[in-house]
């Protein structure tokens, strides 16, 4: 029988409250109470997210409070909210609630080293994304649960019920409101799941740092020697595909802390992209979407209710979420040692940074800060051009503390575990998108193995003029002749200028941060030739 919990003492009314039910009784809730749940044909549970299929990085705000305004970073992605607008939202949830004829909570953990894990406690109104919260946290054992107390954190969803466009503050009639010092995270106006496990890994980005521990957007794998890599990068880089490696273990897929003890994952589950999805191209997530498993957003054949995993019909970012256990090479429980390799992963579409170069601590920070990648370009007629995209700390929309302070602890960590950096480019070689070719995987991969196994270790390098990184001048099972970029183009002065060009925009983004950094990593930055 689940757990009872009083809540009561958020003002909350409802006598019917489930707590911590089994996915089975869930899915029941679900087909009986929410019209858009639907059982697809391997049984995973089919829901959509309602008019909202992504996150709103536009609505979201932070508690302005005297503890903690001197921490926070404020401008376009942490904005500033008053107290009293931050309680007029939560009356405004709590009043939905009482609504309502039942709730549903979920109590687990975010963290899965016990000394750092907060208790983190979710109220709802739909079952769905109760399920998905079951998923994506780390789940007590009844032990645990019986002697779960108060938590650390809380998070009110009401989704289906929308803020007040003329409350101060609203940009829309979606509000998601963060108050470090109540502990409380608040949902108004999307049912979208994502902003709820983003929400708590904007937490963790707070508090790890004031416990010196490094919390990161990356995924980590572990070797059959206790190796431990981390993979940083941004959408369309590879971190899942060359993270995902047969023949290493995965620790988590999307969110670490790196503490005194090592790397722990904060969740308890994966939040996979579904689209495009294939048995042959990602045995191991197509494989892990069963019976328990929430996917959001997806279509269907209406007879035999087989996913239809190519189709945006309602949105691009059809989604899968279940826990990591249903992943073969998981280890659990996802802890491990100090990382020996940190990959900078990148899709520089300029075809100017190298296939693999060895990285400074400095070098580390600034790319680190940087966060860079590139896109092709578009569809748009007269663009030709790849556009380059930077998210500072590879997640700059989670980030709280200015991004030098995450690039320092990420510094200090490297520095005493010994860790090595390395920049790995898996976008086009030969010339810019258009003119060269992408990185062949199979070269990448050939990369990846070489920092694993040693294989750069005894290799000569040479330092590169305008990024002043270093380059291997032989890897492995790949072309030598690939490995300096402007070998492999053929009009040289063309290089010559998309490479300056590209140190260009580096240096633009870069002009945001030089307040709150020191200047090594400022001097650590790429010079125009």
């Amino acid at each position: 029988m689940p757990k009872k919990v009083d809540l009561s003492s958020y003002g909350i009314t409802v006598e019917d409250i489930l707590r911590n039910v089994s996915p089975a009784a869930l899915y029941e809730h679900a087909i009986n109470f929410d019209k858009d749940a639907h059982i697809s044909s391997v049984g995973a549970l089919m829901l959509r997210s309602g008019k909202k299929t992504g996150r709103s990085p536009k609505d979201k705000r932070i508690i302005q409070h005297p503890d903690s305004e001197k921490n926070i970073w404020w401008g376009n992605v942490n904005i500033k909210m008053d107290d009293h607008t931050f309680m007029v939202n939560r009356q405004r949830v709590l009043d939905y609630f009482n609504l309502k004829e039942r709730l549903y909570v979920v109590d687990g953990f975010a963290g899965w080293d016990p000394k750092y894990r907060i208790k983190t406690r979710i109220i709802c109104t739909r079952p769905y994304h109760a399920l998905f919260m079951w998923n994506m946290l780390i789940r007590p054992t009844e032990a645990e649960l019986e002697n779960y107390g108060e938590p650390d954190y809380v998070i009110f969803i009401g989704g289906e019920f929308v803020a007040n466009r003329y409350t101060s503050y609203m940009s829309s009639p979606t509000s998601i409101d963060l108050s470090f010092e109540r502990k409380e995270f608040i949902i108004l106006g999307t049912e979208y799941a994502g902003e709820m496990k983003k929400g708590i890994f904007t937490i963790m980005n707070y508090i790890m740092p004031l416990n010196n521990i490094m919390s990161m957007h990356c995924s980590a794998n572990e070797g059959p020697n206790k190796d431990v890599s981390l993979f940083f990068g941004l959408s369309g880089t590879g971190k899942t595909t060359l993270s995902a490696d047969p023949h290493r273990m995965l620790i988590g897929d999307d969110e670490h802390c790196w503490s005194d003890n090592g790397v722990f994952n904060i969740e308890g589950g994966c939040y996979a992209k579904a689209i495009n999805l294939s048995a042959e191209k990602e045995p191991e997530i197509f494989n892990a979407i069963k019976f328990g498993t929430v996917l959001e957003n997806v279509m269907f054949d209406a007879d035999t209710h087989q996913v239809n995993y190519d189709s945006d019909e309602i949105t691009e970012n059809t989604r899968a979420a279940y826990p990591i256990e249903d992943i073969p090479n998981a280890k659990i429980p996802c802890v491990a040692g100090h990382p020996k390799n940190i990959i900078f992963l990148t899709c520089d579409a300029f075809g100017v940074l190298p296939p693999v170069s060895k990285l400074t601590p400095e070098q580390s920070m600034y790319h680190f800060i940087s966060g860079y990648t590139a896109k092709v370009a578009g569809t748009e007629e007269g663009v030709t051009e790849p556009s380059a995209t930077f998210s500072a700390c590879f997640g700059a929309a989670f980030m709280v503390w200015h991004p030098s302070k995450y690039a320092e602890l990420l510094a200090d960590k490297m520095n005493t575990y010994k860790a090595n950096a390395w920049l790995v480019n898996t976008g086009w070689s030969g010339g810019s998108y258009g003119t060269g070719s992408r990185m062949k995987l199979s070269f990448t991969r050939a990369i990846i193995d070489a920092i694993h196994n040693g294989g750069l270790d005894n290799v000569a390098f040479v330092k590169d003029a305008r990024f002043g990184f270093e380059i291997p001048t032989s890897c492995p099972n790949v072309p030598t002749e690939i490995l300096q970029p402007e070998n492999t183009w053929k009009d040289k002065a063309a290089f010559n200028n998309t490479a300056n060009k590209l140190v260009g925009l580096f240096n633009n983004n870069f002009k945001q941060f030089e307040e709150g950094c020191s200047a090594e990593i400022i001097n650590a930055g790429p010079k125009t030739v």
